[in-house]
């Protein structure tokens, strides 16, 4: 496989569908242009243990699986737009706790933003970041949770400063 090849399901060791798909109500506003959605469909790999996950693409679906256990966490279908560019039109989160406690629909909406965007796309993301943080703030009930711990244990990401 060249450096360019797409991945694809068979790049993986191990990866467990969705078992409990519920729909996410709320997505993404964001266009990516076509050139995005060629970097998109490229994929990603874990490269070390720190990175928590893989992507891959299938047709218009962006499939997001975390990389140490291999389950499935969130599936975007993207439709293109007239005038170039596309987003995502509808996406799925994996619903069963034991596999993934989700924590709503405006943090999986940031969450797929942010996979695609950080470590896809290799993008600062910094609104995206603040973002997370502070929804997993306010869902812990705490507010001094510091910051590169919250990227790093969610995303494998340390903060951009």
């Amino acid at each position: 496989m060249t450096a360019d090849a797409p991945l694809t399901r068979e790049s993986f060791r191990r990866l467990h569908p969705i078992s409990t798909p519920r729909p996410v109500s709320q997505l993404p506003d964001r266009v990516w242009t076509d050139e995005d959605w060629d970097q998109i469909r490229r994929g990603y790999h874990a490269r070390d243990m720190d990175e928590k996950w893989n992507v891959f693409v299938e047709g218009d679906v962006l499939f997001m699986h975390r990389s140490w256990t291999g389950h499935g966490v969130y599936e975007a279908s993207f439709a293109p737009l007239t005038g170039g560019g596309r987003r995502i039109v509808s996406a799925v989160v994996e619903a069963d706790g034991e596999r993934y406690r989700g924590m709503g629909d405006e943090y999986d909406c940031l969450m797929m933003e942010l996979i695609i965007s950080a470590i896809i796309l290799g993008e600062p993301a910094a609104d995206l970041r603040a973002g997370l943080v502070e929804l997993t703030a306010r869902a812990s009930g705490r507010s001094d949770l510091p910051s590169g711990v919250v990227q790093h244990s969610v995303l494998g990401l340390r903060s951009e400063s």
